[in-house]
């Protein structure tokens, strides 16, 4: 599903990725740990086609994304991509069920067929009860939940997902891991989590240990 080879990264003069290689099977749910700026959201941006390397190949589901121009890779992301980010992002004004739908919308997926997805994935995610609520009227848990929603909503190839119970309590931390197993035996989603969270790495098929930007020898890639 993801083939990540020889990823390299700088900012001005400060190396961040040096040399990366990474394979990810479909369904596979694989956690990338480590300190902070060891290099794990810029390879999570780089993964997610939100950033480009300096060199390097990345090919997705198939896709080589280094052939694609700025254009056909807005395009990509949108159909093939799955977001979740430790701050939900949910837009204030739009409700539970609108928010889902803003992906399949910018798909041009017709308006019909997009809500009756979205009404899908939220009574799979546990909160159709709150899909004509708006962002302020949910809990934390539960927006959490929406914005995993909106993340499957297009039927992505992969999810990437950003620290996303680190806002959390830890009983919805807890209930947010558990769904991710839940989705992968369900759905066979596949799902590379960037964390500090030793629970939520651990529910992985395989951790991933990135130090001054580059995966520590030894472990299977």
């Amino acid at each position: 599903m993801l083939e990540a080879k020889g990823i390299y990264k700088s900012y001005g003069t400060l190396a961040i990725l040096k040399g990366i290689d990474l394979h990810v099977a479909k369904g596979e749910i694989v956690s990338l740990v480590g300190a902070s700026g060891a290099g794990k959201s810029t390879l999570l941006h780089i993964i997610g086609t939100l950033d480009r390397p300096d060199r390097g190949t990345l090919v997705i589901d198939g896709t080589n994304i280094d052939k694609l121009s700025t254009k056909q890779l807005s395009a990509f992301r949108n159909a093939h991509i799955g977001f979740v980010f430790q701050f939900h992002h949910l837009l204030p004004e739009f409700t539970a069920l609108e928010n889902v739908c803003i992906p399949a919308f910018i798909k041009r997926v017709d308006r019909k067929a997009a809500e009756h997805r979205a009404s899908e994935l939220l009574e799979l995610l546990g909160v159709s009860h709150r899909s004509a609520h708006k962002p302020g009227e949910m809990s934390g848990g539960e927006q959490q939940r929406v914005a995993v929603a909106r993340a499957l909503v297009n039927n992505p190839a992969i999810v990437l997902a950003d620290e996303p119970s680190g806002n959390l309590d830890s009983e919805n931390a807890t209930a947010l891991h558990q769904l991710f197993v839940e989705l992968r035996a369900q759905l066979n989603q596949t799902f590379v989590v960037v964390t500090h969270n030793e629970e939520l790495a651990n529910i992985a098929d395989r951790i991933v240990h990135i130090k001054d930007g580059q995966i520590e020898p030894g472990q299977a890639q």
